[in-house]
């Protein structure tokens, strides 16, 4: 697998564990948030959720970097339904695995309080996991749960990574 997106609720933890991942695969890491058109952000941080049609330019922009960007290449990306997993998918060039970091919104809400400078405030939280529809069993796709330390779970997709491409 060359193409990983490293998806969840905002706050889970995407960016770092995104990061740490691609290092030790010595892929390339793009924070898929960074790919957001300006008038998204401004309305995420006018505390206004995204809906399917200001999200949907962004998603084919996620699956457009892995087309047009040297592979292996993990990418931070919420992913949050599957019909946006599929937009990735249908804009990516080749398979995309999915490595789905899961926790409680308690330990999530508690993180997001203790970030500073994000775009994103902990007042969405709860429109992020309305919307959230976990990986089924015929995606591409890996969960983790976040409930251990940023090192173990970089760990574990690492090995992960390592089982699939044997």
């Amino acid at each position: 697998m060359q193409r990983f997106i490293v998806m969840g609720v905002s706050g889970c933890g995407k960016s770092s564990i995104g990061a740490g991942f691609a290092a030790q695969i010595g892929a390339e890491f793009v924070d898929g948030d960074d790919l957001h058109p300006e008038s998204n952000v401004a309305k995420m941080s006018a505390g206004t959720p995204l809906n399917d049609a200001d999200r949907a330019p962004w998603l084919a922009a996620v699956g457009q970097t892995f087309a047009s960007g040297d592979l292996p290449m993990v990418i931070g990306c919420s992913a949050l339904k599957r019909s946006y997993r599929d937009i990735i998918r249908d804009n990516a060039g080749g398979p995309v695995a999915f490595l789905f970091l899961d926790g409680s919104r308690e330990l999530i809400a508690a993180r997001m309080a203790a970030r500073e400078d994000h775009f994103m405030p902990p007042a969405l939280l709860d429109s992020q996991f309305a919307t959230l529809e976990r990986p089924a069993a015929n995606e591409s796709a890996v969960r983790v749960n976040i409930d251990q330390s940023p090192k173990d779970i970089v760990a574990e997709l690492v090995a992960y990574f390592k089982k699939e491409t044997i």
